[in-house]
């Protein structure tokens, strides 16, 4: 024991804690890799682990609490994140679509247009955000870069690559989007599509210090998604193939445990497996109707026999969920994502939505600041 004692003293535990700047962002010369990982994410100097934003005041780091942009496409991004500030959120996830007419629900909403964003204008995104006393959280933008159409996937792969280079210009280090698939064919068919859209992609944000976090949703809702759905990256075991192919860090997930339940299957144990490819997390519930499934079964369309709904009012255990976040060291955005329908009539529901939202999870997430 006094030997012991002794070793302790001379050799103190090492604080996973990177150093970071008063913004929150990790400091100059450091690099972040994620815990376990063999190789530094990028560049030189010193490594830190992944996933770290901001400390709160007594210096602890904590996650943060934030929401997805495309659920109030009517206002402004300094409305967005006034309110965002208000409400007692510490981050926004932006919508980045291209400027044009919405294809689906929650599709279509630009709060940042990266086509068109120079120096100056990220500069001024920066300050209406920081002026608001909130953080990006991420950019996002949710198309099908392997639908069979080149008129689809071509400009939504193009548009992808715009994101990636805008987001060092913002102060970003988290693109998150879909997969995306060809939903008529299978996963083995779908392979050398997927290889050969996303190795390039990932190799462009590894070299911009980029993190791509992938949402798990497998957008099979409807008959026009049916039989495949139109993202792969659904199941743990199709995530191992896809890290065993495109190992690189900079390939992560967006986690939404809510698409776990619809398909039967837990999200704790995957949570522990990807810790460090946690990226990004919505917060998301579902409620699945059992009587309805009992009377339709699986192979119906999921939108028969479950309903998205806000945090605490689905099957998520959200106690479960946030202990595990924690037991694996994720310390990045949890972004409420709403998709609630009862929510969806007025701007003033869904700006209700999300103060609900808020006040639940506060019960699982402290403030990364002191509340405003």
């Amino acid at each position: 024991m006094t030997l012991f004692l002794l070793f302790c003293t001379a050799f103190p535990p090492i604080a996973h804690h990177p150093p970071l700047c008063d913004n929150g962002r990790v400091a100059p010369g450091v690099t972040v890799v994620a815990r376990g990982a063999a190789k530094p994410f990028r560049g030189g100097g010193r490594s830190v682990q992944l996933g770290s934003l901001r400390p709160d005041r007594a210096g602890v780091l904590v996650m943060q609490l934030g929401f997805v942009s495309a659920i109030l496409p009517e206002l402004s991004l300094a409305e967005v994140a006034r309110f965002a500030a208000t409400t007692g959120y510490d981050c926004v996830e932006l919508m980045c679509w291209p400027v044009s007419k919405a294809e689906r629900r929650y599709a279509g909403v630009t709060h940042v247009d990266v086509v068109n964003l120079t120096p100056a204008r990220a500069a001024e995104i920066l300050d209406t955000v920081r002026q608001a006393g909130v953080e990006i959280s991420g950019l996002g933008y949710y198309p099908n870069p392997l639908d069979p159409n080149p008129a689809v996937s071509g400009p939504a792969i193009e548009h992808l690559h715009r994101l990636i280079e805008a987001a060092p210009l913002l102060g970003v280090t988290r693109v998150n989007t879909f997969v995306g698939r060809d939903w008529t064919c299978s996963v083995d068919d779908n392979w050398p599509r997927f290889l050969e859209v996303w190795k390039p992609l990932v190799a462009q944000a590894e070299s911009r210090g980029v993190r791509i976090g992938i949402e798990n949703c497998p957008m099979l809702f409807t008959r026009d998604e049916w039989p495949g759905g139109k993202n792969l990256a659904t199941t743990p075991a199709i995530w191992r193939r896809m890290y065993a192919d495109i190992p690189s860090l900079a390939f992560g997930l967006n986690f939404d445990p809510s698409h776990f339940i619809w398909q039967q299957m837990d999200y704790l144990p995957a949570m522990r497996e990807f810790r460090d490819r946690l990226v990004h997390v919505h917060a998301k519930d579902v409620r699945l109707d059992r009587d309805r499934l009992n009377q339709v079964g699986i192979m119906a369309h999921p939108n028969e026999y479950h309903t998205p709904k806000l945090p605490g009012m689905g099957d998520v255990d959200w106690g479960k969920f946030f202990s595990v976040l924690t037991d694996v060291g994720y310390r990045g955005p949890v972004c409420v994502e709403v998709e609630d329908r009862a929510y969806e009539h007025s701007l003033e529901a869904r700006q209700a939505s999300l103060r609900q939202s808020a006040t639940y999870l506060r019960n699982f997430l402290p403030h990364a600041t002191a509340p405003r």
